[in-house]
């Protein structure tokens, strides 16, 4: 509100009141804010920026938002969000990049903006209105999906590139099974959710089975799951071979020494 003029924000009712969403059982006149959408990018990825910022301030380590790296296809027309990288500037080499972050995050609870006293007051969790939230809305998931994929697939550069969707909302059990899958296959490490109490009353899932969805509960966790991501050298590797070809490359593969050398040897022949 800072920046922003509250009908960019705020939804008028036909009853004069002004509400961050369309309470659930309106019957009245509705219309979209469209305005808003940039609004929140702006303000969410610098919120995640700033704390990000904090966490990895003793690692040698840069944040660059809006990056460019082009060998991963990443470009001007859709940059990512943030980037954790060894360098501090706008277009990056695959090779600087540590960590790709996207964010999905938005307004959670509702909210009523009242024009005399230019105070904003809460009214509801995500329950009690009819828009649905960062984690919560599939089209924001399936976009973050397929921008992810278009990464991963963009080049062999990206393979040791972790990819984490960042947001502020549960994710619902069927697409917490999409993103087991994806972390399991490779394509995207985690939908991360850093907003540990998204429900005035009731809890929320922690984490999916395979810790494909995770909701933070502090900082210091947030912290430790950062830090496992930078530890890990990660291999992103895919095909689609036939049993005989692949017990051709594992064969090959076993005649190397150590099992560093047999894995290296094994994606060096997938990739080809």
């Amino acid at each position: 509100m800072k920046v922003a003029f509250p009908s960019q924000l705020f939804y008028k009712t036909d009853d004069c009141r002004y509400l961050a969403y369309w309470p659930k059982g309106y019957r009245g006149r509705k219309s979209t804010l469209q305005s808003r959408n940039s609004l929140i990018g702006e303000f969410t990825e610098n919120w995640v920026f700033e704390l990000f910022k904090k966490l990895i301030a003793k690692n040698n380590l840069f944040l660059v938002r809006q990056a460019r790296i082009p060998s991963l296809g990443i470009t001007s027309r859709s940059p990512a969000d943030l980037v954790i990288s060894t360098s501090n500037k706008k277009v990056l080499k695959a090779s600087e990049v540590k960590v790709i972050f996207e964010v999905k995050m938005s307004i959670v609870w509702n909210w009523q903006y009242f024009e005399d006293s230019n105070n904003v007051v809460e009214i509801g969790d995500f329950r009690t209105h009819q828009g649905r939230p960062s984690f919560t809305r599939s089209d924001s998931i399936l976009k973050a999906i397929g921008k992810c994929i278009s990464i991963r697939v963009s080049s062999f550069e990206s393979s040791k590139i972790p990819i984490i969707v960042i947001g502020n909302a549960p994710l619902s059990n069927g697409f917490c099974k999409k993103a087991d899958h994806l972390k399991k296959v490779g394509i995207i490490q985690g939908f991360w959710s850093l907003n540990p109490f998204p429900l005035n009353h009731g809890n929320t899932r922690k984490t999916s089975p395979y810790g494909g969805y995770i909701r933070f509960n502090n900082t210091l966790e947030l912290k430790e799951h950062l830090s496992n991501l930078f530890s890990q050298d990660l291999n992103f590797f895919s095909g689609m071979e036939n049993p005989e070809t692949l017990g051709e490359y594992i064969e090959i593969a076993n005649s190397e020494n150590s099992h560093e050398d047999k894995g290296l040897r094994f994606l060096d022949l997938i990739r080809r």
